[in-house]
């Protein structure tokens, strides 16, 4: 009967939109074993930065049991988010444009997957209230001390690539992830195996440097950290590799492999909002801040806040050719009430001065 009230599960979970719906023993203590020395390993080596929260919890955050007692399954699901015609590398080659990460060009996947994976479990509470007893499940979306990648690997959904993103052979890496912990207990899925071989081209094309080694990301040089996670001035060395990238970064997806077949989603609400996918560097800049809260309502952008949003497209600026419109964009910040916004506008236009003047 488990079996099939499994397969119920994911018939039920593609209703809803997800891709893929794995399940995972809560209680696998070689696999939380091997995830704790890791997790302890990158956090000895101070690769979390600013991230003070992912050495909180303890336990916690590895073992699905200490996080909502009663846990005897994770059922881990994943949803696609590429948008077709979203062009990344035409903007990436094109520096006046501002580039924001794919997973973040429409509606805050955060509301969408609780969302959705709610109703998988009302819709599960609906179905089994007659064929099980009285069972308990929470949902989780990047909203816990959670960890989703290894989830999901332990779940069959893919393996976990050198970039340290989930892969999938058939879906690539471009789709979220979201959790339901469960009291019932459902029989797991098998991990599947690595297929990144002697591939390494996600090492050589990050912009930063940040994957030191296979499997080994330091945060405090991946171009995603620095445009959302680190709250104050980005170091000003690494300021030239961020390019026109204004939130977030997909080079390290966009050269793997097993991202050239990568499917779309099937969800509208992931689609550009505001034209963002092709927005220029100065229209971005000149949203004031009512314009930038209002615009980005429904927005995993909008908890950078406004002044990080600046900081952000002032560096891409900087970065980008020299031109009279560039120069007026920036001068118009120059005073800025923020110092971090004033300290990045210095340097963009101390970057545009060391070229020489426009035109030359």
């Amino acid at each position: 009967m488990k079996q099939a009230i499994r397969e119920d599960i994911r018939r039920w979970g593609r209703e809803l939109g997800f891709d893929a719906i794995g399940f995972v023993r809560a209680d696998d203590d070689d696999a939380i074993v091997d995830v704790e020395r890791e997790l302890a390993a990158w956090l000895a080596a101070g690769h979390h930065g600013e991230m003070d929260y992912m050495a909180r919890h303890g336990s916690k955050r590895t073992r699905p049991a200490e996080l909502v007692p009663g846990t005897r399954t994770v059922i881990t699901a994943r949803m696609n988010y590429l948008v077709a015609g979203a062009e990344a590398e035409r903007t990436l080659t094109t520096p006046e444009r501002a580039y924001v990460s794919r997973y973040a060009l429409g509606r805050d996947y955060h509301k969408l997957l609780r969302q959705r994976l709610q109703q998988l479990v009302d819709r599960m509470t609906k179905e089994l209230s007659g064929r099980l007893d009285e069972f308990s499940c929470r949902v989780f979306t990047d909203s816990a001390p959670v960890m989703e990648v290894q989830l999901a690997r332990q779940g069959g959904l893919g393996w976990r690539g050198k970039h340290t993103l989930l892969l999938e052979r058939t879906a690539g890496s471009y789709f979220f992830l979201g959790e339901i912990h469960t009291s019932l207990e459902l029989p797991p899925d098998a991990p599947v195996t690595d297929h990144c071989g002697t591939c390494t081209a996600c090492i050589d094309h990050c912009p930063t440097g940040a994957i030191l080694a296979p499997y080994r990301l330091d945060a405090r040089r991946c171009i995603s950290y620095l445009t959302i996670e680190l709250q104050g001035s980005i170091p000003p060395e690494l300021r030239p590799q961020l390019g026109n990238r204004i939130y977030g970064c997909d080079d390290c997806q966009l050269c793997c492999p097993w991202n050239r077949e990568a499917p779309t989603t099937r969800e509208a609400d992931f689609a550009p909002r505001h034209r963002l996918d092709q927005a220029t560097l100065i229209e971005l800049f000149a949203w004031n801040e009512e314009e930038f809260n209002s615009r980005l309502e429904g927005s995993a952008i909008r908890r950078i806040g406004h002044e990080r949003w600046l900081r952000n497209i002032a560096v891409a600026l900087g970065n980008a050719p020299s031109s009279n419109a560039v120069l007026a964009a920036l001068r118009q910040r120059a005073d800025h009430p923020s110092a971090l916004v004033r300290e990045h506008v210095a340097w963009a236009l101390a970057q545009h001065a060391a070229r020489g003047p426009v035109g030359r």
